[in-house]
């Protein structure tokens, strides 16, 4: 999962803003100049200063032109008094915030991501060397033996994060590189990786393509290194002894299956065991679709809200309900009840939020939540 993409104004007006004016107070002078430059596509009928104690300032009113022609323009015009326009719609009329500075990022170094993907491959290769033989000296005698498996789902992490990273600076949007979070202990080595954003997105279209450029970017290595690892691996009797673990299907999941092998598995007590590389992708499916989550941070979230809006409150308050039902039949599901009380109940925020996406947008959006469907796992593991 990556961080949230200007999840809170308030955030970014702390921490990212350039304030031009910090001597100078806020004076119904200049409230009158930022509607007198807006005026051309926004009718002001009524201003409020002093927001919030502060500096910013509130124009209320109605469009006179398209959405996304009126912000480029109500931007522009802040932008030369050294204010950042936020746009939002509130019972039917246009409302105008004008926030104080300018949103800027200053150069960040980046050798914490660097060494934290090192501790990463580290703890991928020990974990994936763990599951093979739990005893240090053979570990340390063979390092490298968890490459097959470390390997290929680092590349589909990697491809991931790398998605959301090209396609935020290709839309103008400042981000880091990916952090990975190591994790030796877990069977896989990691918790994922999250990236740092330091600019707002403009408008829902942004919060749609950099929420999904990550699970497509994924996908594209997922899908293909997992037919390579299916057709390395081989369908035998299930052992009737304890401790095995077995993956669960996703719908995807169970049809490259039928693809590869030509029937649904487990089937009449023979299942296929997995080859180190088509473990490694089939954990990519799952963290893909646990990315895909419709609620707050998370892939999903940005996806829905780019589709939904403020809607996608209820949806946020779902998956916490649905993941608590769950952890019921698949205990961890109620970790992901606690990751969404705390971190998927805020949805990331454009400063546009008022215009939609486009009918080709929407049907896109639509299908990357029907991905999720066809990605989720309703109980991924099963120790035997």
């Amino acid at each position: 999962m990556h961080e949230a993409i200007c999840s809170q104004m308030e955030k970014y007006e702390d921490n990212h803003l350039t304030d031009r004016e910090s001597s100078s107070s806020t004076s119904t002078d200049l409230a009158r100049e930022l509607a007198e430059a807006i005026s051309p596509v926004f009718a002001v009928e009524e201003i409020t200063t002093g927001i919030g104690g502060g500096r910013a300032i509130r124009l209320q009113g109605q469009l006179l032109t398209d959405s996304e022609q009126a912000y480029s323009h109500i931007a522009a015009g802040f932008r030369r008094h050294g204010y950042t326009a936020v746009l939002r719609q509130q019972n039917g009329r246009a409302v105008v915030i004008a926030l104080p500075g300018i949103f800027t990022h200053k150069p960040t170094r980046d050798y914490p991501a660097i060494v934290l993907f090192v501790l990463t491959v580290l703890s991928m290769l020990f974990a994936s060397a763990t599951a093979q033989a739990p005893d240090l000296a053979w570990i340390l005698r063979h390092p490298l033996s968890g490459l097959p498996f470390a390997g290929t789902l680092l590349g589909i992490l990697v491809a991931h994060e790398l998605g959301h990273y090209v396609m935020a600076r290709r839309l103008g949007v400042a981000a880091s590189l990916p952090y990975f979070i190591p994790m030796p202990f877990n069977l896989f080595g990691t918790m994922g990786a999250v990236i740092r954003t330091r600019s707002p997105m403009r408008d829902r279209h942004q919060v749609l393509a950099i929420g999904a450029a990550g699970p497509i970017a994924g996908l594209v290595v997922a899908l293909p290194t997992l037919i390579i690892g299916l057709l390395l691996s081989t369908v035998q009797p299930i052992p009737m002894q304890e401790g095995i673990l077995v993956e669960g299907n996703s719908l995807l999941y169970a049809a490259l299956k039928f693809l590869v092998f030509g029937q649904f598995l487990p089937r009449n007590g023979y299942d296929v065991f997995l080859h180190p590389i088509a473990f490694a992708a089939w954990a990519g499916l799952l963290l893909t679709a646990l990315n895909l989550i419709p609620a707050g941070q998370l892939d999903g979230g940005h996806i829905a809200y780019a589709l939904l809006g403020k809607q996608t409150r209820r949806l946020n308050r779902l998956a916490v309900v649905a993941t608590a039902a769950l952890g019921l039949i698949w205990s961890g599901w109620f970790f992901w009840t606690v990751m969404l009380l705390l971190l998927g109940q805020r949805n990331a925020e454009p400063l546009d939020d008022v215009t939609p996406l486009t009918a080709r947008q929407k049907a896109f959006a639509i299908c990357m939540l029907i991905l999720f469907v066809l990605l989720f796992t309703p109980i991924p593991m099963i120790l035997l």
